[in-house]
């Protein structure tokens, strides 16, 4: 209790952009968590279905590979879905591959789809708590233009002290978003080269079984 009375007290203290900068701090973190939420089920579903259509594949059963990325959601069936399609249809390495890298761009956007925010949030608690800071200081001066000479030293370090909050304020939303931004990005990455390794096994293993298709006709 003591501490919910102290941080509300805090922000009470802080002025009117203590508000602004506590509802870019919830838009950030809600981003946050429904981003690292999405990308741990899609790196979750893309491990699963990778772990069992892998040895599919290794057997050259190209068949039973496309009936399983068909029935299954996630990115990397959506991925290698395009690139086994195509395999029934035409036997070139070329157009398997393009058809895999037109799937990866546009599965690219969706893994990054709201990260940026988190950034632009982090900026916009910074920039809101100075704005705050250079506002409030600049009342606090003009509110001991016509203040008694023995008391403007005491009332300009109160009204520093009040202005400062929102400057600290800002700066405590907007170091966590930017921690946060860093991490979403770095598990998008580990997604991303995740699949581009699978697309390249995938490929690989698609060309040695129609290279061995033609060898034995």
């Amino acid at each position: 209790m003591w501490l919910i009375n102290s941080i509300i007290r805090f922000i009470q203290d802080g002025g009117p952009f203590m508000y602004p900068i506590l509802v870019v701090g919830a838009l950030g973190t809600a981003i946050v968590i429904e981003r690292f939420i999405k990308l741990s089920a899609v790196r979750m579903a893309n491990e699963s279905m990778w772990k069992r259509l892998h040895p599919v594949l290794e057997e050259g059963d190209f068949e039973k590979a496309r009936e399983m990325t068909a029935d299954d959601k996630s990115t990397v069936s959506q991925l290698l879905g395009l690139g086994l399609v195509r395999q029934g249809a035409v036997r070139r390495r070329d157009d398997i591959e393009i058809a895999m890298e037109e799937g990866m761009m546009e599965i690219i956007p969706q893994l990054e789809k709201r990260t940026s925010y988190v950034a632009l949030f982090s900026n916009i608690a910074t920039l809101l708590g100075l704005l705050g800071t250079i506002l409030g200081l600049i009342q606090a001066f003009n509110a001991v233009a016509n203040v008694n000479p023995a008391e403007k030293a005491d009332l300009l370090s109160a009204s520093i002290s009040v202005a400062m909050n929102t400057t600290a304020f800002g700066l405590m939303v907007a170091v966590p978003l930017l921690l946060a931004h860093a991490y979403l990005n770095s598990r998008t990455t580990e997604i991303i080269d995740s699949l581009e390794m699978a697309s390249v096994k995938t490929l690989n293993i698609i060309s040695s079984g129609t290279r061995r298709n033609y060898e034995v006709a």
